[in-house]
């Protein structure tokens, strides 16, 4: 299986000092087409530039005088331990960033302590990635127009070990992404989707954009309604996060829908564009929640000091995408393992420089208003 990005030369990670190093590299390594796929957002990219800028707006409060001469990162929530509070997140097609695909991603994962929410179009089956993981995962979910497919992905993650299943609630649409369009990007025929239906060449499995003058993708569900998750609740025996979630109103409902989480996001600004950043959205949704389930966040994390500033602003973890993705390109597990390194090391840093000492401490005080 080719990759169609060029991973032959041997790369000095020692000389990548942030996560947006990663970015720069990747485009060197990435065919144009691969590399706009990931980088684009929707329409004129508002919503994406947003997420960046939110958060480097937000200001950090603190305190001196702390004994900061140990630092913990470990958290807990649905259940499950998690050794830092940053997860990667489900993102299509690792086979196209490096031959080893999700395989390397998990591998790198595990050597940083973090866990993998599998994409469901994922290259690798989630069998076969449930035997390399170091740790437990979680897996994303595009809902099918035919539910007893859907039922049928549920059973099989759950049997490979799945410990919580992330339902994308945001996207009954592709969104236009005009870069992407402009590069002509197209998935090539040898990459395979062994955790959706029929084979890799299956027309419904393998159908990435809209056909032009129709908004509606075959590979989803636009008839998607709350009446699914209730669905989803009496089938599945793990945790159910909906993922997507930036209205307040919504994230009552997922209460009362019986979702187990709400991960805050915007696609990574690639659906719908001039959407809020998930750093505006964040206070409000778990102002809605108050407590009552866990929330996290995703979208423009780059920084220590993003991650940190998202925990004070009430979320129990966040997640990266591009980033990791970068890495994976340019280093395969390596690479993945040194953007977890350098974000988990400038977390740390900015803890201690704010007098916070664990992931308890850190609440609505270390934001300065």
């Amino acid at each position: 299986m080719a990759s169609q990005t060029s991973n032959t030369t041997q790369v000095a990670l020692e000389q990548f000092l942030s996560l947006d190093d990663f970015a720069a590299a990747a485009q060197q390594r990435m065919s144009k087409s691969i590399f706009e796929y990931v980088d684009s957002g929707a329409g004129d990219e508002y919503t994406m530039r947003w997420n960046r800028e939110r958060w480097n707006e937000a200001k950090l409060k603190p305190r001196v005088l702390t004994d900061v001469s140990q630092i913990f990162l470990e958290t807990s929530f649905l259940g499950q331990h998690f050794h830092v509070p940053i997860l990667l997140a489900p993102t299509a097609y690792h086979r196209l960033y490096h031959p080893e695909g999700e395989l390397a991603t998990i591998a790198g994962a595990n050597a940083a302590g973090a866990s993998l929410v599998v994409a469901s179009f994922a290259t690798h089956s989630v069998e076969d990635i449930a035997k390399q993981a170091g740790r437990r995962f979680w897996f994303q979910l595009y809902v099918q127009r035919d539910r007893e497919i859907t039922r049928s992905v549920v059973q099989r993650v759950e049997a490979a070990g799945c410990a919580a299943l992330c339902v994308t609630v945001d996207t009954p649409i592709l969104g236009i992404r005009t870069r992407e369009m402009r590069s002509h990007f197209a998935l090539p025929d040898d990459i395979p989707m062994p955790n959706m239906i029929g084979s890799a060449t299956d027309e419904l499995s393998r159908s990435h954009l809209h056909e032009f003058g129709s908004i509606y993708s075959r590979r989803l569900d636009p008839g998607l309604t709350w009446k699914d998750i209730s669905w989803f609740r009496s089938i599945a025996k793990i945790p159910i996060l909906l993922k997507g979630i930036l209205n307040p109103e919504d994230a009552l409902r997922a209460l009362d829908a019986g979702a187990s989480g709400i991960i805050v996001s915007n696609h990574g600004g690639r659906n719908l564009d001039t959407l809020p950043a998930t750093a505006e959205a964040l206070p409000r949704v778990v102002e809605a929640v108050a407590g009552r389930i866990p929330v996290l966040v995703d979208g423009g994390i780059r920084r220590g000091t993003d991650v940190l500033k998202a925990l004070a602003l009430g979320a129990k973890a966040v997640m990266i995408g591009r980033p990791y993705v970068y890495g994976l390109a340019v280093a395969g597990a390596a690479g993945v393992e040194r953007v977890l390194q350098i974000l988990k090391t400038e977390l740390m840093m900015a803890m201690a420089l704010a007098g916070v000492r664990s992931i308890k401490e850190i609440d609505h005080q270390v934001i300065w208003e």
